[in-house]
């Protein structure tokens, strides 16, 4: 099932940039294939024995030929399939879970858990985060194979634990599975919603560099104009992520506090967005880093998004209900892809206000970035929903079983509201954060967020049959209320695992979110800079991506171990 429209892209899509690699050494004004720069030209580069080192306009134009070349790079494309994105969600949740069983196998043998730092980075890492680097780039022409090779390699671990387990613990299977639908669990920890945007946030930071490399499909960028590209879902994804957890959502409902007080504090949360935002901007200009127009405008940028969106929605939620905000997100989603359909707001967005893709004035200059403001505003209200219910009161496995059911049952409506509107409204467009988009977004973000639920669940049943064993980042089992009190609901951990989270690599990421994908961003341009990332070979890709992601989480590793968070608003 692919998203993608049939071939009718507007005119202006048609630049003249090639899309290959090579697209740079063809042309004659372009760098060293200049008749007149060569390598014999008296009054070129080193030959020349009055220019010095070598000529100020042939290294300019080198310097303009590597920018138009990497921004042809990544232009023009149509993303891939619903499916093949969908299964690339499904390698994270697994590699959690082959993360949580390998610990518990751990513990099974040598009877303590996994406790040296250096031991559990090098094991989250290699676990957790190279399979994701391998799938988007070597591994991609068989990422229909990995999923179900991740799912074996679970599933051996697994038969092990269970045969393995002592004598003494050894129970019937059916009763084990009825324990553990009585199970209960921390009703204040929802370890799905933690690892879902930490996963959110390295996903993006492996995607923001990898790109820029031919090993990493074309098909896995941002689509163009239209299309699912695996960085446009990520774009959503943070929206989501961002949502979920809001200050709306985490207020109890038994607290009054003033109608406009989450405003206040919304302020005060996102000017470090807007800071960042602005130094983004004026780097980028600064040392004419490549850049994708169409895909915010000229100076506009995902910080800018971020933080107006935010503001935005704590605005809609001091005047509406925010349990009706699924209500709003609707109405906007809907509101706007109608405005799209039947007035020129399409074409403006698409064209500019003159047809040609003219870029003159504030509005034109930055139409993408600032008119997405209503897509991207209605994910955010729809996830703000999203976050209400899952953190309504859920202390058994049973609940969450059923939980799961509903939200899979959401899913299914999503993906047929997705097949309606791509058919009779619009297909999936990031570019102007279109119904079909914000649909996708959400449905697709549910399901990650699913799989985490269940890879959370099974680990919670592979734990009761190894009694003592502990995984950080997920679900604590705590004991059943007291049943002799009627109004008692308050439940008592078993075993607390806040020790292990301090090796934990998704707690030390979760700790510093924002410095993470700030590191991320600062190093992504630094490679760039440094690197001719168009005509790497495969393994020298393969190590500077393994390296970068190292790096990044290395330092949070060390903050986190230090109890460093650093946050100053």
């Amino acid at each position: 099932m692919r998203a993608c429209p049939p071939p009718t892209a507007p005119v202006h899509l048609r630049l003249p940039q090639c899309r290959g690699p090579d697209s740079g050494k063809s042309s004659p004004d372009s760098g060293k294939s200049s008749p007149d720069s060569g390598k014999d030209s008296p009054d070129s580069g080193k030959s020349s024995p009055d220019s010095g080192k070598s000529s100020p306009d042939s290294e300019e134009e080198r310097r303009m030929s590597q920018k138009h070349l990497k921004e042809a790079f990544i232009s023009n494309l149509n993303g891939t399939s619903l499916l093949e994105i969908s299964v690339g969600l499904s390698l994270a949740p697994l590699c959690l879970l082959c993360r949580g069983l390998l610990l518990i196998l751990y513990y099974l043998h040598y009877g303590k858990p996994l406790s040296s730092r250096k031991y559990s980075l090098l094991l989250d890492f290699l676990v957790l985060v190279s399979p994701l680097l391998f799938s988007c780039t070597v591994l991609s022409p068989v990422i229909f194979f990995v999923p179900p090779v991740i799912a074996a390699i679970c599933a051996g671990i697994f038969s092990k634990i269970y045969s393995q387990r002592k004598r003494e613990t050894r129970v019937p299977f059916r009763q084990i599975v009825k324990d553990f639908q009585k199970t209960y669990l921390d009703p204040e920890y929802i370890p799905a919603i933690t690892v879902f945007r930490v996963y959110v946030n390295v996903l993006t930071s492996i995607s923001i560099l990898a790109v820029d490399f031919p090993q990493y499909p074309r098909r896995y960028a941002k689509a163009e104009t239209y299309g699912t590209g695996v960085m446009d879902l990520g774009v959503g994804a943070f929206i989501f992520g961002n949502a979920v957890i809001c200050p709306e959502v985490r207020q109890r409902s038994c607290m009054t506090q003033p109608k406009f007080s989450n405003l206040a504090r919304q302020f005060f949360s996102v000017w470090p967005l807007i800071v960042l935002g602005i130094g983004r901007l004026l780097s980028v200009k600064s040392i004419e880093y490549h850049e994708h127009t169409s895909e915010y405008g000229v100076h506009w940028n995902f910080f800018f998004t971020l933080a107006f969106v935010r503001l935005a929605a704590s605005l809609l939620l001091a005047i509406f209900p925010k349990n009706n905000s699924w209500i709003v997100a609707i109405n906007l989603a809907v509101l706007y892809q109608l405005i799209l359909n039947t007035t020129s707001l399409k074409t403006f967005i698409l064209h500019g206000s003159d047809g040609r893709d003219t870029r003159v004035g504030v509005l034109n200059a930055n139409r993408e970035g600032l008119l997405s403001l209503f897509g991207y505003l209605a994910i955010y209200m729809a996830s703000v929903q999203v976050g209400l219910w899952l953190l309504k009161c859920r202390n058994s496995v049973k609940g969450w079983i059923e939980a799961v059911c509903f939200l899979l049952l959401t899913v299914l409506v999503l993906f047929v509201f997705l097949h309606v509107s791509q058919a009779y409204a619009d297909p999936v467009s990031r570019r102007m954060a279109n119904l079909s988009y914000c649909i996708w977004v959400v449905a697709h973000c549910l399901t990650f967020f699913i799989c985490f639920v269940v890879s959370d669940l099974t680990l919670v049943f592979t734990k009761l049959l190894v009694k003592g064993s502990s995984v950080p980042c997920c679900w604590n089992v705590v004991k059943p209320p007291n049943a002799s009190k009627k109004h008692e609901t308050e439940a008592v951990p078993m075993q607390r695992e806040g020790k292990l989270s301090h090796i934990c690599l998704i707690s030390a990421i979760n700790k510093n979110q924002l410095l993470f994908f700030l590191l991320a961003n600062v190093m992504t341009g630094t490679v760039n800079i440094l690197i001719d990332t168009i005509h790497s070979k495969t393994a020298f890709t393969l190590c500077i991506l393994h390296l970068y992601m190292f790096f990044n989480c290395l330092i949070m590793h060390i903050l986190h171990a230090k109890n460093i968070v650093l946050k100053f608003w």
